[in-house]
């Protein structure tokens, strides 16, 4: 989330927050009640039917609507880590890509017709931008007007031409994922995630990484349990040689922590090599050892997880920290 906030900033996303529930007409409104009421989750609260939202795009035409807007103002990029429920059949449920409440890096861009075709580009080098830092590879499908859809045919066939136009540009192959479009809008589908586009103004729905559950799960297969030191949750542990250096060991782990970093300590009873070999197992990073050479020195014995990595050996805190923020900087 972190990661996405910060190319929120860079790229000009104004993120929001909208309640997790709605009055029904909102979603009539938006024509989403005819299609998806059957999966909602539904409350009777004085009298008025509400539903907790499965999707941000009538939120966020709501705050666009709620006021007028000068052309000069659009694009209007606003972003949302949007939590949504679905109800998900039970026998549809699948650990973490297939869940009943999740969470969605959603944005809606409002753009004069003529800004489309740059926005679309933008939306798709982002895309291709963070799904390369991940590592993933994908496919790239245009999928286009549903038989039940919303709309003129002229609006639909015009929105599909400056789709396709867009993804020639791109310069990736793609193909046709005939009527599979969205009943609002065609779609660029990236193998795990969506971009999204239609409406006057102009609006294009992307979610770069879709359900963060879903993604996540990817990223755990992909991955194979060996985070990048960037996104791993086990980036560093801290274990002593012996009892009689448990306060170094925790005091390396708190100025450790304190430039950011995810670090646990063992300062157990056990035999060292014991603590390094779970470590290991555990797909931790680095395994930073400290003894007596190190406590005297203000240093740690550094052991890496993976054979090519050259962070390896005896080194000060300061220059590991130094080391460790490069690491990070080097992916994005």
């Amino acid at each position: 989330m972190q990661f996405m906030e910060k190319e929120y900033l860079k790229r000009g996303y104004q993120e929001v927050i909208t309640p997790n529930m709605f009055k029904m007409n909102l979603f009539e409104r938006s024509k989403h009640a005819g299609h998806y009421k059957e999966n909602m989750f539904l409350l009777d609260i004085e009298e008025d039917e509400y539903g907790v939202k499965p999707m941000n795009c009538p939120g966020h035409c709501e705050m666009f609507r709620h006021r007028p807007h000068s052309y000069r103002e659009l694009p209007l990029q606003i972003a949302e880590f949007g939590v949504l429920h679905r109800h998900e059949a039970s026998g549809a449920l699948d650990c973490l890509t297939r869940v009943r409440r999740f969470v969605q890096d959603d944005a809606h861009i409002f753009c004069r017709e003529s800004q489309l075709k740059d926005e679309l580009k933008g939306v798709l080098d982002f895309i291709k931008y963070t799904y390369d830092i991940f590592g993933l590879s994908f496919d790239v499908e245009l999928s286009t007007r549903p038989e039940s859809y919303h709309g003129g045919r002229a609006t639909w066939d015009k929105a599909e031409a400056i789709l396709t136009e867009a993804l020639n540009d791109f310069g990736m192959p793609w193909q046709i994922n005939e009527g599979d479009g969205a009943f609002y809008g065609s779609k660029i589908d990236f193998g795990i995630n969506k971009a999204r586009g239609g409406g006057k103004p102009v609006m294009i729905h992307r979610a770069v990484f879709g359900s963060f559950e879903r993604f996540i799960g990817i990223l755990l297969e992909h991955y194979k349990g060996k985070w990048p030191f960037w996104l791993s949750p086990r980036q560093l542990i801290v274990c002593s040689v012996t009892q009689e250096f448990e306060a170094y060991a925790v005091q390396v782990q708190e100025r450790i922590c304190r430039d950011g970093y995810h670090v646990d300590v063992d300062i157990s009873d056990r035999s060292v090599s014991k603590k390094i070999r779970e470590a290991q197992v555990a797909q931790y990073n680095y395994v930073l050892v400290v003894g007596d050479k190190e406590a005297k020195s203000d240093q740690v014995s550094v052991r890496a997880r993976d054979k090519q990595d050259e962070l390896m050996g005896v080194m000060s805190i300061d220059d590991l920290l130094r080391e460790l923020k490069n690491k990070v900087e080097a992916f994005h």
